[in-house]
């Protein structure tokens, strides 16, 4: 996409004691930029949640449904054990091609080839795992290396083409979907990649052997969440949550506010982490009938890289300042082309990761069944998460929950694509309950500033 021409209203400018940035709607959206105070970051979402739910229920009692029935319907159905399975499964999926979409949302680079790409990588990369026979874990690194090559480098193809000739990666991906999706039609033939399953009119490539498979995750879910690996996550997950939080807001430096602040908005997060994880997700994921992908610790160390290398290291910063301003990362010395490239084969390579779960774990094979939309849904939720891990988290298992519940709708008499309605009115909806409190809270940094400059002292030392 081109950058917009810079203004003074739109072009970046230092925040004062952390204020928000001063950055066009679009960009802010795409970059996950919110409201910087607690008390707003909190009640933005919950206030959005709310406003999507009254909307649903309106929505559902327009098409002549019971709003409480067919939601408690979704309830029940989805709290299941199998369904369980399943929105863990789906919701997998969903995260990892958020992210892969969020790395160049960060930038504000929309990457719309992350369907292509994780579809020709997982195809090619299937392909390779059934021609060969490696000894584990050979053969399932094999697999899950060469499909971040091939998204990559099919990625980068874009990013070239916009530093070199300055086409919108917009235009590029969408075309690149196309072909990955013709090269994919002619090499999945008996004649080329694929093998004609007997009985049936299904195309597929070679199973991949028992060596490269991974199997099922339900054993060590069972190990993790109960017994003193269950005590060592839950003490190292709060401890690294209160460090965390005292060292931003340290970094921070806002006037007015002492670190402990930090410190006490870190023991309130490690306090809901615990119950979470021991009262909610250790019960619900222990002693599950079907089978959890055996690559799910992949998804969640993706997710962990991708929050650390964001928000502690120099890559994260440049990347971050380039997608604020292009000018003003060049004037910092930070290559913007060079960014642009590299942005987008870390996108690709994490797009490649998207249907390994599946072939890996599940289908051992990629066929004319292969989970396919997986990179339009990853937008969406990413959107719904603000770009950051945990919250791409929660919107994978929201839409994960949402589609796994679709079916059950339909017996009581509503049809199951009221479900794609509800997922754009949540996304519709935080995005813009995020964007018009982001506004709100710069309008009140502004008046707290010329407040300021009319008195003449600082508001914020003045009030300490």
């Amino acid at each position: 996409m081109s950058e917009p021409q810079e203004t003074p209203e739109t072009s970046p400018a230092p925040a004062k004691g952390g204020s928000p940035e001063h950055v066009p709607a679009w960009q802010a959206i795409l970059r996950g930029l919110g409201p910087r105070g607690w008390a707003l970051r909190l009640g933005a979402p919950v206030l959005a949640l709310v406003i999507s739910l009254v909307i649903t229920m309106i929505l559902l009692r327009v098409t002549g449904a019971d709003p409480v029935s067919s939601i408690q319907s979704m309830i029940d159905y989805g709290t299941t054990d199998s369904s369980i399975v399943d929105i863990v499964n789906r919701a997998t999926r969903y995260y990892l091609s958020a992210v892969a979409v969020a790395i160049g949302f960060r930038m504000a680079l929309l990457n719309i080839g992350v369907d292509g790409q994780y579809r020709l990588a997982a195809f090619l990369a299937a392909a390779l795992g059934g021609a060969l026979t490696l000894p584990a874990p050979f053969g399932q690194m094999l697999v899950i290396v060469s499909a971040m090559l091939i998204g990559g480098l099919w990625a980068a193809i874009a990013g070239i083409l916009k530093v070199t000739r300055g086409v919108s990666e917009v235009l590029s991906t969408i075309m690149l979907n196309a072909i990955a999706t013709g090269v994919i039609a002619y090499l999945l033939n008996d004649k080329r990649l694929a093998e004609v399953r007997p009985g049936s009119n299904n195309v597929a490539t070679a199973q991949i052997p028992e060596s490269g498979r991974v199997g099922p995750f339900n054993g060590a879910l069972n190990s993790i969440f109960s017994g003193p690996v269950l005590w060592v996550i839950l003490v190292a997950g709060a401890a690294a949550i209160v460090y965390f939080s005292y060292r931003k807001q340290v970094a921070a430096g806002e006037p007015g506010k002492s670190p402990v602040a930090g410190l006490v908005v870190g023991v309130i997060g490690a306090a809901v982490f615990v119950a979470i994880i021991a009262l909610v997700v250790g019960p619900i994921l222990t002693d599950l009938p079907g089978e959890v992908y055996g690559l799910l610790p992949m998804a969640v160390v993706v997710g962990i890289v991708f929050w650390v290398v964001i928000n502690f290291t120099r890559f994260g910063f440049d990347l971050k300042v380039s997608g604020l301003s292009l000018t003003a990362a060049q004037a910092s010395g930070v290559s913007a082309k060079r960014m642009i490239v590299i942005t987008m084969v870390a996108s690709g390579a994490v797009a490649g990761l998207i249907g390994m779960p599946e072939l890996l774990g599940a289908s051992y094979e990629y066929s004319l069944n292969f989970p396919a939309g997986l990179g339009f849904t990853g937008i969406t939720v990413a959107l719904l998460g603000r770009n950051h891990p945990f919250g791409i988290a929660l919107a994978a298992v929201l839409f994960a929950f949402l589609d796994q519940t679709s079916d059950v709708l339909q017996e009581v008499d509503v049809p199951k694509e009221i479900v794609g309605v509800m997922q754009g009115v949540v996304v519709l909806t935080v995005v813009i309950v995020y964007e018009l409190v982001r506004r709100w809270e710069i309008r009140l940094q502004q008046r707290t500033v010329a407040a300021e400059l009319a008195t003449g002292h600082d508001l914020a030392k003045g009030a300490a």
